[in-house]
């Protein structure tokens, strides 16, 4: 509010001083300029007349000679203060449309809206740091998922843009630099519902600056950060930064285990994907053979390292093995675009190809033509841009690697189901088998969509039913839980997938084991189970009737009728 107010007096100085003396001048020369009354005494003005007559003249709202006619010299006064306070008039108005039209201002009266709208927010919230590919699909599934969260971009457009966004829940945005630590206050930084801060720009640096500003403002926050150098990570995980995404690194992790664990893989994928939509297929890469990799940049050393790690036979083809360091052996150099250095790397006996340039359009080209000369090639593709999407999708490709989409889903996992990561990352080293029962187990839960998945802690917010007394407290079982609302006897389509008690987790827990206060519970169900099972865990009527099996009169006049109906059989009997 003090910039604001500060730019308008250093720019409306000039005009308000000049009306101010103008005014001051008319009014003293209506006061000293003799007038005469009615009868054509002599008379003065007085100060009040004269502010009102100049008032009205000035502005051009109208004209009166008031209380008493006026004489010649005292007409010619009041011309002369028209013109002059006119042109005034207009020299105000045309600096104050040009104070209005100032970018500044502008930015200083969105600031201040932005401002308010943060602290007005009574909803927990995150604070999102760029506004990219990978911010903007953060923002989506936070948004879809009815979460708040507040956006800070260097770049106007990307701002406008998220205000035109079709989001389910509103997202205050700040035009400014997120490096700023009063940019980053501004945007709730301090505030009592931030639940943590979401680094995402594309500068290791920048994102580096607003972990170190948010750690050092509030060392209690969760701080999420995105970079893909081993320097700024070593950086960021000396001074605590939470969690820290490298989406090469990721990416290149799951190919592994995709590798070694094709059902790992697929019930990830189940897991994390968006609420019905279609199953995806299978894609399983091939375990053995020769993998070619084409671009020997951070993405593909960090597919090198891992894939090397499986015993696999890799090629790399890069076209300046001077800025990339390509290994020793099995290097080709060249782009991978023309067939003969395709061919120099054996193509015709390859068994997958990775095309991971930071060139859509060279990845593009180079899968067309390892198409052309292996047919059976499984192809995994780096799209660098989502405009692009339907041409990857052309091209044939089985994976498709989007460095955006990989870090949005994994910080969208970690922040709203917490729990589904930590089943996942427990799930790793479960034998492969284990991960194939469970997909089995879902096949026949689940129709052709992906499940709804979903985590409840057994508190007074979530389940109060469960929480209101102690009467059914040792008859809390997951199958409980599990049970029809409408027939106790039958089960809903729900896999409970992680129990957590105190320090103690079970995946895929017993439907006997007891659930207590202070649980946290991991489902996955049909889409809709939830909202049945939402019954139990709101209504003590309902859950009464699942521990008993009688279905009690809920309401105070059907609880009468029940007592008198129950006295009179007794008085019958």
């Amino acid at each position: 509010m003090d910039s604001i107010v500060f730019l308008i007096m250093r720019r409306m100085r000039a005009p308000l001083i000049m009306l101010i003396a103008s005014y001051a001048v008319a009014i003293m020369g209506l006061v000293l300029i003799p007038g005469q009354d009615g009868a054509g005494h002599p008379w003065s003005m007085g100060f009040f007349h004269a502010f009102y007559v100049v008032a009205y003249t000035s502005t051009t709202i109208g004209f009166g000679e008031i209380p008493y006619p006026f004489t010649d010299a005292q007409r010619l006064w009041v011309t002369a203060t028209i013109f002059g306070t006119v042109a005034i008039w207009i020299y105000a108005a045309g600096t104050l449309i040009a104070l209005l039209q100032d970018a500044t201002f502008s930015r200083a009266l969105a600031e201040r809206r932005f401002r308010a709208r943060v602290q007005r927010l009574r909803d927990p919230f995150y604070l999102v740091c760029g506004y990219g590919q990978t911010g903007g699909a953060l923002v989506r599934a936070l948004t879809d998922r009815h979460r708040r969260a507040v956006v800070i971009d260097l770049d106007p457009e990307r701002v406008s843009l998220l205000l035109l966004e079709n989001l389910r829940e509103y997202v205050p945005a700040l035009t400014g630099d997120a490096r700023r630590p009063s940019n980053l206050l501004a945007a709730g930084l301090d505030h009592p519902r931030c639940l943590g801060v979401v680094a995402l720009t594309d500068v290791n640096e920048t994102n580096l600056k607003i972990a170190i500003a948010s750690k050092l403002l509030r060392p209690s926050l969760r701080v999420v950060c995105r970079t893909d150098s081993d320097h700024v990570a070593a950086n960021l995980n000396s001074f605590g930064t939470d969690h820290i995404y490298d989406p090469f690194d990721t990416f290149a992790l799951h190919m592994a285990i995709a590798i070694e664990a094709p059902c790992l893989t697929l019930l990830r994928s189940w897991l994390i994907g968006e609420t019905g939509t279609p199953l995806p297929e299978p894609r399983d890469p091939p375990a053995k053979g020769l993998w070619i990799l084409c671009g020997y940049g951070r993405f593909g050393r960090a597919m090198y390292r891992h894939l090397k790690g499986q015993g696999l036979d890799l090629v790399v083809v890069d076209a300046d093995p001077q800025l990339t360091d390509p290994p020793k052996g099995g290097f080709v150099q060249g782009e991978g675009t023309g067939a003969p250095t395709l061919e120099q790397a054996h193509i015709e006996r390859a068994v997958a190809l990775v095309a991971g340039t930071d060139d859509d359009a060279t990845n593009l080209s180079i899968i067309m033509t390892a198409r052309q000369l292996n047919r059976d090639l499984f192809v995994v593709a780096r799209k660098n841009h989502l405009d692009n999407s339907e041409l990857f999708q052309r091209v044939g490709a089985q994976v498709i690697m989007h460095p955006s989409m990989i870090i949005a889903d994994g910080i969208r996992v970690r922040l709203t189901l917490p729990m589904l990561w930590e089943f996942l990352t427990l799930s790793r080293f479960q034998d492969p088998a284990w991960a194939c029962e469970l997909l089995s187990r879902l096949c026949g839960l689940l129709d052709t969509e992906i499940p709804e998945v979903w985590q409840i802690a057994i508190a007074a917010d979530q389940a109060p039913a469960l929480c209101a007394g102690d009467e059914h407290a040792a008859a809390l079982t997951l199958g409980l839980l599990l049970a029809d609302p409408r027939e106790r006897t039958r089960q809903l389509p729900v896999i409970p997938l992680l129990l957590e008690h105190n320090d103690e987790r079970h995946l895929l827990p017993d439907l006997a084991l007891r659930v207590r206060k202070g649980d946290q519970v991991l489902f996955c169900a049909r889409e809709g189970a939830r909202s049945v099972m939402d019954w139990t865990l709101h209504d003590p009527h309902v859950l009464h009737y699942l521990v008993t099996g009688e279905d009690a009169p809920a309401g105070w006049v059907w609880r009468r009728l029940a007592r008198r109906r129950r006295h009179r059989g007794a008085s019958g009997g």
